[in-house]
C-alpha cells in the first residue's frame, strides 16, 4: 500500500486539499500516519472514504449522514440494511416535501403570471402581478 500525501490524495480524489482538510477537522477522513516531517499520509481505503463522501453528497445526503453510513460500512454486521434505508428515506421525505412545496409555489407563480397581460406599453399601474402580490400581504 503506497501512502499519498494530501495534495496527491486530492488529485486523485478530484477535491481540493482544503476539502480533504474540512472532512479531516468534521471527523470524516483521517490520515493513516504522518511522515517525519509532519505531512498527512493517506492510504487507499482514505481514497475509497473520500469518493464515497462524494457520492454521498452527490445525493443530497448531509455529512452527518454520510458518517452514519461510514461508521456502519465499517463494521456492517453489527447494523441492519434497515438502519442504512432509514437514512436515505429519511432524505427521500425530506426531497419529497420540498417538490411538494416547490410545485405549490410553482402554480401560485404561474397563476399569476398568467393572468398579466405583460404588454411593454401598458403602464405597471394597474399590474396584476403587483395586485395579487400586494392582496396577499394586505390579509
Amino acid at each position: 500500500m503506497k501512502l499519498l500525501q494530501i495534495g496527491q490524495l486530492a488529485k486523485k480524489a478530484g477535491v481540493s486539499t482544503d476539502t480533504l482538510r474540512f472532512y479531516e477537522k468534521t471527523g470524516l477522513l483521517k490520515p493513516d500516519a504522518r511522515s517525519e516531517s509532519g505531512y498527512r499520509l493517506y492510504g487507499d481505503e482514505a481514497l475509497s472514504r473520500v469518493h464515497f463522501i462524494i457520492e454521498g453528497k452527490a445525493l443530497g445526503l448531509t455529512l452527518e449522514d454520510i458518517q452514519e453510513l461510514l461508521d456502519i460500512r465499517l463494521e456492517p454486521s453489527q447494523h441492519s440494511c434497515a438502519e442504512v434505508k432509514g437514512i436515505t428515506q429519511k432524505k427521500l421525505d425530506q426531497i419529497d416535501s420540498k417538490i411538494a412545496e416547490l410545485t405549490r409555489i410553482r402554480l401560485a407563480l404561474k397563476k399569476i403570471n398568467d393572468a398579466c397581460c405583460g404588454h411593454d406599453n401598458d403602464s405597471a399601474t394597474h399590474c396584476s402581478i403587483l395586485e395579487a402580490l400586494a392582496d396577499h400581504h394586505d390579509d
